[in-house]
């Protein structure tokens, strides 16, 4: 509507001006070179219009004509990039889809209407690997890797391929290198940050996996509970690196350890076996206490033991105790807070074996390897050997008590890694067939209880 009003409006003026033109025809005369031209001003104006319209368009036809070998150029390179981009589209979709035959015509297709351009290397690297030409792809990621446009996205091709033939020296290198050359450093690739951190984690190399994770936190890669997690783990493992060579510097880790991470099992139990042997048993239960809650570990109750010496089997065994005697109290007095097997355990050692049955008599209808085991000796303690065989074989068919596992890796102690994947922080205390279980059932098709169910049957 404005733009018809506009218009509208300039019309007007013209009409306008036309008209007090043609109310004042004013005379114009020129002479030049000595002939003389006498006209309105009316014509005058109209022949200066025209003369200035014509001269326009000629050298609009000049100009087209001079420019034209530029424009056609770029005409047919904007055909060229269309049917590039349609080749690079066409084949990215036939390698997403498996369809070898495809990516490679468009693979094809796209080197020779755009070669060299980074979506014609990602798409002739990817249609390789898709084929399992591992020599062709890894020369179109060196090609990436050798631009700046795309150094890092070469790189990661370049790390892919590495972890797949198994060479860990040339993924940490690929790694590394995107790492250092990110710029500015606060773009480090998530991938690139996290795998240096995991091969200087399978090395062993404490200080330098710590280095790492603070970069990757200053870089935002990781949010800060996850960073004080990790954290704790890398020192928990350089304190146990250090125990037996550089006790008061692992104290000191273990120690900033718990206070980063509470609830981590391995290092409230170091620090409580460290402070206890510094005499300081109020500082080392309460670390004991606070993973206790959480989880009901035996090294803790170990730990635990360990902070009053004097302390017999015979106290240990007693009743709404901690499995360190008087160590541990308040919420960890409630029956459902602690291990039974310790406190059987307990009472075997202080020969209280009526003490003991009672603990295991409600596990024996499905029992554990560790409570068969318990068995076998609270029977052959009594003097029944024929029982305590009968709980031995049973022992040896019981489900496994739960254990370090991490990736399908059982370990009899926890490891700061996974030795599988390389993980950091990935073993946890549990039923290693629990998992071997739940996949068994899903392959029946048996669908597990839903959770309110579970909750109202007990």
């Amino acid at each position: 509507m404005i733009r018809v009003l506009v218009y509208l409006a300039i019309v007007a003026a013209i009409a306008v001006g036309a008209v007090w033109l043609a109310d004042r025809p004013g005379e114009v005369a020129i002479t030049w070179q000595g002939r003389r031209v006498d006209t309105s001003v009316m014509v005058l104006i109209v022949t200066v219009a025209a003369v200035a319209v014509a001269t326009t368009l000629l050298w609009s036809i000049v100009r087209f004509i001079m420019r034209s070998p530029m424009l056609f150029a770029r005409a047919r390179q904007s055909r060229r990039g269309a049917r590039g981009y349609r080749a690079v589209s066409r084949g990215l979709i036939a390698v997403g889809s498996g369809d070898i035959g495809a990516a490679r015509k468009f693979a094809e297709e796209a080197k020779r209407i755009a070669p060299g351009e980074p979506l014609t290397l990602l798409l002739s690297a990817q249609t390789a690997q898709l084929a399992g030409d591992k020599g062709a792809a890894v020369s179109n990621f060196e090609q990436m890797a050798g631009r700046d446009d795309t150094r890092l996205l070469g790189l990661h091709g370049l790390y892919i391929e590495a972890r797949r033939r198994n060479d860990p020296r040339a993924a940490l290198f690929y790694a590394e290198e995107a790492a250092r050359h990110a710029a500015p450093p606060a773009t480090v690739p998530l991938w690139a940050g996290q795998a240096v951190l995991e091969f200087r984690c399978m090395s062993g190399d404490w200080p330098g996996a710590i280095e790492r994770l603070e970069r990757n936190y200053t870089s935002g890669l990781i949010d800060k509970q996850a960073y004080r997690r990790q954290r704790a783990v890398l020192l928990t493992a350089q304190a146990l690196a250090l125990e037996d060579t550089d006790r008061e510097r692992a104290k000191a880790q273990v120690l900033e350890a718990v206070k980063l991470a509470p609830t981590l099992v391995p290092a409230a139990a170091l620090a409580g076996r460290m402070l206890g042997e510094a005499g300081e048993l109020r500082k080392a239960a309460r670390a004991i206490e606070a993973a206790w809650v959480w989880n009901p570990h035996p090294d803790l109750a170990d730990a635990a033991a360990h902070l009053r010496p004097g302390d017999s089997a015979r106290g240990t065994a007693r009743p709404h105790r901690g499995a360190g005697g008087e160590v541990i109290r308040g919420r960890l007095r409630r029956p459902s807070s602690r291990p039974r097997s310790l406190v059987a355990r307990s009472a075997i050692d202080a020969q209280e074996f009526v003490r003991a049955r009672e603990v295991l008599a409600a596990f024996v209808a499905a029992p554990t390897r560790k409570v068969a085991a318990l068995m076998a000796e609270l029977e052959l303690r009594q003097g029944d050997e024929g029982r305590a065989r009968e709980w031995m074989q049973r022992a040896l068919v019981s489900r496994r008590d739960p254990a370090w596992t991490a990736d399908g890796f059982v370990s009899e102690r926890w490891l700061p890694v996974s030795p599988v994947t390389g993980r950091l922080d990935a073993f946890e205390w549990k039923d290693p067939a629990r998992r071997r279980r739940a996949l068994r059932r899903a392959d029946r098709g048996e669908a597990s209880a839903p959770r309110w169910s579970r909750q109202g049957k007990r």
